[in-house]
């Protein structure tokens, strides 16, 4: 059996006038990220990671923001894509940790909606995913609610 890990990052800052989303799920806040797509971090670290885990680059290179074919897309048809070219690869999805650090909103109530989104677009059992939210004790440009950074690491393995 082959298995494969990969790490994925991503950060957005927030602005005004924008919906929050994050692992595919619509967040009330005052202030949305600000990206090409909907900037859902927790989905772009996570596909970040998935398309590392199986050596295929990254996120912009497959989703590039210069591209008007994903300006505002839902992140969660990007997943959804990703899922397909690692399973294209011979990769099957084994599990995934994911952090998302924020200050503000407070995440933990939205993370069962998350988890079964998630869990609903990767064609994956909800206990395959674990979400944490955690913030940055008001240090840096998360802990200034300047913007909100997600971490997510996979474990793939070659069917």
């Amino acid at each position: 059996m082959k298995i494969r890990v990969g790490f994925g990052y991503d950060v957005h800052a927030f602005a005004p006038e924008r919906e929050l989303w994050l692992g595919g799920v619509k967040i009330e806040h005052n202030l949305g990220l600000l990206g090409h797509s909907d900037a859902d971090v927790l989905i772009h670290a996570l596909c970040d990671a998935l398309l590392g885990a199986a050596n295929m680059r990254d996120i912009g290179y497959h989703f590039p923001d210069t591209s008007i074919q994903y300006k505002s897309i839902d992140s969660k048809l990007l997943l959804m894509e990703t899922m397909l070219l690692i399973r294209g690869k011979g990769y099957e999805f084994v599990n995934a940790d994911c952090t998302v650090c924020a200050e503000q909103p407070k995440l933990n109530p939205h993370i069962p909606s998350m988890l079964q989104t998630l869990s609903g677009v990767m064609g994956v059992d909800e206990d395959d995913i674990s979400i944490k939210a955690t913030t940055s004790e008001k240090m840096g440009f998360v802990g200034r609610q300047e913007g909100i950074a997600a971490y997510a690491t996979v474990l793939i393995q070659k069917q």
